[in-house]
């Protein structure tokens, strides 16, 4: 990977997240690492020029795989990856802003620039049966999800970021 790159780091439970992930990959093209959140290392992140995180929102959090791949990463990386991009995607049952704000404070600490509003797709899932099902992301947020992913790579190919 080099800095030229995109990193798209991804966790999910019920396949919305990793839908999504895939969509904005696909967006991004040859300028894009797509990479589940347990295979990022630190030196991943050092490599990369910009950031898109994507998870679900579980009991008000990040999901706990997302949050082990900043746990690990975190110092390793700290005053390091100042000034880089960022943006998320955050699959929700109902909310998901306490997800959004854990990873926001997150990059806040590691100083990156969010360069895109939040992305939270709310699949309106309140029960264990609904939560726990596999999610079929509609077609529209899927065709959003992909044009993020080639704006941040095409920014990053620019050097806009």
């Amino acid at each position: 990977m080099d800095e030229t790159k995109l990193l798209i780091a991804w966790h999910s439970r019920t396949d919305a997240s990793k839908a999504m992930a895939e969509a904005a990959f696909e967006g991004a093209g040859d300028n894009a690492v797509l990479m589940r959140a347990t295979e990022v290392m630190p030196e991943d992140l050092l490599s990369a020029g910009a950031y898109l995180f994507v998870c679900p929102e579980n009991l008000a959090s990040m999901s706990g795989e997302m949050k082990e791949m900043f746990d690990r990463c975190y110092y390793p990386v700290l005053g390091k990856i100042e000034g880089r991009a960022y943006a998320t995607i955050i699959a929700a049952g109902s909310d998901g802003e306490g997800a959004q704000k854990q990873i926001d404070r997150i990059a806040t600490g590691w100083r990156l620039k969010r360069v895109s509003d939040p992305m939270i797709v709310n699949f309106d899932a309140q029960t264990p049966e609904e939560i726990m099902a596999t999610k079929q992301v509609p077609l529209n947020t899927l065709e959003s999800c992909k044009n993020l992913g080639s704006a941040l790579a095409e920014g990053l190919s620019l050097g806009i970021y």
